[in-house]
């Protein structure tokens, strides 16, 4: 049996068959309605022909019926199964020749009637006006929307969406860019290229021409990162790659410009004049690694340095290993001054980043070799918190203690009187760092102070004249070697040396006092020498002292030397000497100098002063020596006190006072009493006559 109209969709709407099937009284799936729906004398080829031509977007949302295009698995299981039946059959069958075309029945016997389902999701308005409603799909069918679609397929394919047209033209900005640069107007011209390449970034022209207004602009920061990605997208331009060379030399990176330049050579010559820059620089560089890594002097290096930094772009930083190298170069040099340099280059470099190690230890060691050993200490243990595993913070950490330590067990034994094992330690702390001359010097001169107390006035100035060279502004070594050519007997030499060291340094305090000492003491070193002549130490007791003028005196004395004339001079100056020496206050006159003093020399450097109130005019006379001058004045230190007469005479050289007849005499005042201003001017002025006296006498000679 040929079913012709089973894929047939449905034309009339629900709505109307309800309608219909109202009017009539009778159901819509009736045959005799389906019949008279239709005219019998139509054929089957016909009606599936008609159903062929019926376009596949007349189908229903209705579940009533189906449509051709719905797949098998998606129609309901009895009408899957009809339409396996059908296929079946073959789709073009004979038109039979006795059918009558006009009657009812053949008509319902070749046409069954229309299997309707319930609408459960269709739109009753949603019809078609030829044939049976189709079956709402499921909802994981794919809706075709409006979009065109090949021949012979019931799919519909979407269209690619347009590009949208740019607003900006490329070349138009980079030709705005260009003009801009040619202008120097570096920061439009990088404006118009920064334009350009938001349209196309993959651009290398525009990113080298952007490159080259950051270069001229003197922000090679941004000239390097355009011109790097420039040569990931060309890695064989030339002109980028020259760019970027140069853009190294101008940060101060000559060994990657050389590189750059090595790469181009491959595929095409470089002149020696694109070179030469990055040549030089890293030349310079290298003089100045060399320099430091043989223990040259640390101004080749600055030289090599100052060199290499010439090449550096307008407000380039100096790079970071450049300025550690040239504080390395300061500390070698040593003085006052390059420690000073290389404690702001640390400085420099920790105020950008205040946890570099690298640079705390530079400013350690610059105070190390400053004698600042505390704060040394501080910035190699602060270095070694940033980073534990930094050599040279735990070397310099650890010399640093361990010379700290030798010094104060030097200091130490030299303030128990240990001067023996004072000198030894002293000496193995100068063994620690010998390149550290700040330290050095200052145990040099130590040293120099424990030879002088054992005697050893040799070494002592030996020493001294090591700590100078070590530091030529070190006063305290040269008044030390001062001391010292004073004590072995040259005098002259002290004498010449404290007055040098006034001259270049007239501030340093009691330099004067020094150099009138020393004068003193060369006047002694010119007289007869008591000590010598008895062959006795100075600090020699008394009973030493009677000692050895016994033994000499019989051994000088003339009865003994007849035939000696000499021997009765020697004899005489072993018995003045005897005579000074065993007797305290001689002794200690003679010991002071005292007696070689004129009064006229405490006027002789000029001022006004006091001789109580720190000497005249700086000249440091005691008072005790004073009064011992004053001892044959008009008044006189007897019976506990000081007296003087107003009767017979004044103090002040004059005739008898007002109140004549009154005396003080006898005891005078009581003892410890204090005269007063009155007392204090007698006294200076009882001073001056005797200067003036002796003036007289001088110019009557």
């Amino acid at each position: 049996m040929v079913l012709p109209g089973i894929f047939k969709p449905r034309k009339n709407s629900e709505a109307d068959s309800k309608k219909s099937s109202k009017h009539r009284g009778d159901s819509p799936l009736s045959p005799s309605r389906r019949s008279l729906s239709k005219s019998p004398t139509k054929s089957v080829k016909e009606t599936d022909l008609r159903s062929r031509q019926r376009k596949p977007s007349s189908r229903s949302n209705s579940k009533n019926a189906s449509s051709a295009d719905t797949h098998p698995l998606n129609l309901p299981p009895d009408e899957r199964e009809k339409r396996r039946s059908a296929m079946s059959v073959p789709s073009d069958p004979p038109t039979p020749m006795d059918v009558d075309r006009d009657g009812d029945t053949s008509s319902a016997a070749s046409s069954p009637p229309p299997i309707t389902h319930p609408d459960a999701n269709g739109d009753a308005n949603d019809t078609d006006t030829e044939g049976p409603t189709s079956p709402v799909p499921p909802p994981h069918r794919f809706k075709p929307h409006t979009s065109p679609q090949l021949p012979g397929s019931p799919w519909k394919i979407s269209e690619p969406s347009p590009q949208p047209v740019p607003s900006i033209d490329p070349e138009a900005c980079k030709a705005l860019g260009n003009k801009f640069f040619k202008n120097q107007d570096y920061v439009k011209a990088i404006a118009e290229y920064t334009k350009a390449l938001s349209i196309e970034p993959r651009s290398a022209t525009y990113l080298s021409n952007r490159s080259a207004a950051f270069m001229s602009a003197n922000r090679f920061e941004e000239a390097l990162a355009d011109a790097k990605q420039g040569q990931e997208i060309e890695p064989q331009n030339a002109k980028i790659l020259q760019r970027l060379a140069r853009i190294y030399v101008y940060l101060g990176r000559p060994a990657d410009a050389v590189d750059v330049l090595n790469h181009i050579s491959t595929f095409q010559m470089v002149s020696p004049v694109d070179r030469a820059s990055a040549t030089s620089m890293q030349s310079h560089i290298q003089q100045a690694e060399d320099a430091l890594r043989r223990g040259t002097a640390g101004s080749m290096v600055i030289h090599a340095l100052d060199q290499a930094e010439k090449g550096l772009g307008a407000g380039v930083e100096k790079p970071r290993k450049w300025q550690l190298m040239r504080g390395e170069a300061y500390l070698k040099m040593g003085n006052v001054n390059s420690l000073g340099d290389a404690q702001g280059v640390a400085m420099s470099l920790l105020r950008r980043n205040s946890k570099d190690p690298e640079a705390l230890v530079l400013r350690g060691r610059a105070l190390y070799a400053q004698g600042d050993n505390d704060k040394a200490l501080q910035h190699f243990r602060e270095a070694l918190n940033c980073d534990p595993d930094y050599k040279d913070g735990v070397k310099y950490l650890r010399l640093v203690q361990k010379l700290e330590r030798m010094k104060e067990e030097g200091n130490a034994a030299f303030k128990k009187g240990k001067w023996r094992q004072a000198v030894e330690l002293y000496g193995q702390a100068l063994e620690v760092d010998p390149t550290n001359k700040g330290i050095n010097s200052k145990l040099y001169q130590n040293r120099a102070m424990a030879s002088i107390k054992l005697k050893d006035y040799k070494s002592a100035i030996s020493d001294c004249d090591r700590a100078i060279a070590l530091d030529s502004t070190y006063i305290k070594a040269r008044k030390t070697r001062a001391r010292a050519m004073g004590e072995s007997g040259n005098w002259d030499d002290a004498v010449r040396e404290l007055k040098a060291i006034a001259e270049s340094n007239p501030s340093e305090p009691g330099i004067q006092k020094e150099i009138h000492n020393a004068e003193v003491e060369l006047k002694k070193s010119k007289r007869k020498d008591y000590y010598k002549l008895l062959g006795v130490e100075k600090d020699a007791s008394e009973n030493e002292i009677k000692k050895a003028y016994r033994k000499l005196a019989i051994v000088h004395h003339p009865d003994k030397n007849p035939d000696d004339e000499h021997a009765a001079e020697k004899f005489k100056e072993i018995g003045e000497a005897y005579e000074c020496l065993s007797d305290p206050q001689k002794r200690a006159r003679y010991d002071s100098g005292e007696d070689l003093i004129d009064p006229s020399e405490m006027f002789a450097q000029g001022g006004g002063g006091f001789p109580m109130g720190g000497g005249m005019g700086g000249m440091g006379i005691s008072p005790e020596m004073l009064f011992n001058m004053m001892g044959q004045g008009g008044g006189g230190m007897g019976g506990g006190g000081f007296s003087f007469s107003t009767g017979g005479g004044s103090p002040f050289g004059g005739a008898a006072g007002s109140r004549g007849g009154r005396t003080r005499g006898g005891g005078g005042f009581p003892g410890g009493f204090s005269f007063g201003m009155a007392g204090y001017l007698c006294l200076l002025l009882n001073v001056f006559r005797q200067v003036c006296n002796s003036r007289i006498h001088r110019v009557q000679a």
